[in-house]
């Protein structure tokens, strides 16, 4: 049975918390949020079914040659719909070609091998740093106007790949002082990866149990990703399954999602620290609307990976369910960049762990990098000493400002906001408008500056207001406690 459209869920779900005389009123969009998405979508209608190019549809024989020839000669015939009989297929990582539509059918199931030698080495990018890493199952790397739609389902059975990362990082990696490279160590296969790409369009497809990352968006621009369902804890609790992560890519539509994950469900990043501030490309002119999260991380993430900066943003008409996270934007002070002109609109929650947070010193296990005694830096792998290169001060310190935060709506969260700034780094002019929180506790809020409030309701269990240390600017007194 398919799953309720996200947008659909939204509606529902709000008519179900707030009382229709506080609805949600309209806020302007950005101009630029009519510009988002993919431009293009692949025109040949010649159908290239992968059965008659070899694939067998038996669960068990590896068709990787096989899908892969059925996109090439759609490929040579400039262009083509790559197709399956109903049926189960096992493969390895498959490269889309420009004007290849890649269609998944209801009734087809694709499954992803479970060794690692049929994911193939190349070089890309892992949660900020440039370097080898194995191929996605489905690749669209320096190609134009490609699609994968379809009502079928992947699921890319990353279990082999949780149980890897669990062993090196409990038996080797954490005794050993070595937490903030496993990582990266590990090397776990993504679903879908874009790198380079433009006019790309991901529609409706479910993804099941990521072995790492489930669709990444890297180094791309024009790309839609619409109605597709991602559901990575069926086989168990899988690490790092992010959602969607928009990577140092621009002009960008999500809608009408449903996920449920083990990491951030909505992720957007910039580069990590020496490396990302090398490469220094943005993720800008990004919209998220009318989707849901289930569990994760993050309803919708800006970070840990800032280097190049993140901006224009709008996400709105968005529910989290269970999630971690509602709004998080988070970095580290050896990251640097700038995210700022960012427009949340609309979210509903329930049971969150933080409505709103802010953290520039997140996760110091993971984020700073420091080699222990014994080791030698010029016999460590290339992309030790990447995570390990100096960066200065000025370099690292991340900003965080000019973030309009309206219409937002909780229940049963913990804390209603958590800002964790830097003494040489405030948090600043973030603007809070029609905002309604029921939460355990009201929250932490320090080096923050410049922060407005209008119609702020805080509704702590508790009974005690917000603890505040090393702000300016900021008027509490305009916040309404009930």
């Amino acid at each position: 049975m398919r799953i309720l459209n996200a947008s659909l869920l939204f509606l529902l779900f709000i008519s179900l918390s707030i009382n229709s005389t506080t609805l949600f009123a309209q806020m302007p969009e950005p101009k630029w949020a009519k510009k988002v998405g993919a431009k293009k979508f692949p025109k040949s209608q010649q159908l290239f079914y992968v059965n008659d190019y070899g694939a067998v549809n038996d669960t068990v024989t590896i068709n990787t040659k096989a899908i892969q020839a059925a996109v090439d000669a759609a490929a040579k015939n400039g262009g083509g719909i790559v197709a399956f009989r109903p049926g189960t297929y096992v493969t390895g990582s498959i490269f889309l070609k420009t004007n290849v539509h890649l269609r998944i059918d209801l009734g087809v199931l694709i499954l992803g091998s479970q060794s690692f030698d049929d994911y193939p080495e190349i070089d890309t990018r892992i949660a900020g740093i440039e370097m080898k890493w194995p191929a996605a199952l489905i690749n669209m790397i320096g190609v134009k106007n490609v699609a994968i739609t379809g009502k079928g389902v992947i699921n890319a059975r990353g279990k082999f790949c949780w149980d890897k990362y669990w062993n090196m990082r409990r038996k080797e990696y954490e005794p050993k002082g070595l937490r903030w490279v496993v990582d990266y160590d590990a090397k776990r296969v993504r679903t879908v990866l874009t790198q380079d790409a433009t006019d790309v369009t991901i529609k409706d497809i479910t993804i099941k149990n990521a072995g790492f990352w489930t669709v990444q968006l890297l180094y791309s621009t024009k790309i839609t990703v619409d109605g597709i369902i991602i559901r990575n804890n069926e086989d168990g609790h899988g690490p790092s399954t992010d959602g969607i992560d928009v990577d140092s890519s621009s002009w960008v539509l999500i809608q009408n999602c449903d996920i449920d994950c083990n990491d951030d469900n909505f992720c957007l990043k910039a580069g990590r620290d020496a490396d990302g501030l090398r490469v220094n490309r943005p993720t800008e002119y990004v919209v998220i609307r009318n989707s849901l999260a289930r569990r994760g991380g993050g309803l919708v993430t800006l970070g840990s990976e800032t280097s190049g900066g993140i901006r224009h943003v709008l996400a709105k008409d968005l529910v989290a369910i269970g999630t971690g996270n509602a709004f998080h934007v988070k970095s580290a002070v050896t990251r640097g960049g700038t995210v700022e002109d960012i427009h949340i609109q609309n979210i509903t929650m329930d049971s969150v762990k933080n409505a709103i947070k802010f953290n520039m010193n997140w996760n110091p296990t993971y984020s700073y990098s420091k080699l222990p005694e014994g080791y030698d830096s010029t016999n460590a792998p290339a992309h030790w000493n990447k995570l390990l290169t100096t960066v200065t001060p000025e370099q690292g310190r991340p900003t965080f400002r000019n973030i309009h935060i309206s219409n937002i709506h909780s229940k049963g969260a913990l804390l209603a906001f958590s800002s964790t700034g830097l003494p040489t780094s405030y948090v600043s002019n973030i603007h809070f408008k029609n905002i309604d929180l029921t939460v355990n506790e009201s929250g932490i809020i320090n080096f923050s500056e410049n922060w407005t409030f209008e119609n702020v309701i805080i509704r702590p269990k508790d009974g005690k207001p917000f603890k505040v240390e090393k702000v300016r600017g900021i008027d509490l007194k305009k916040v309404s406690y009930k």
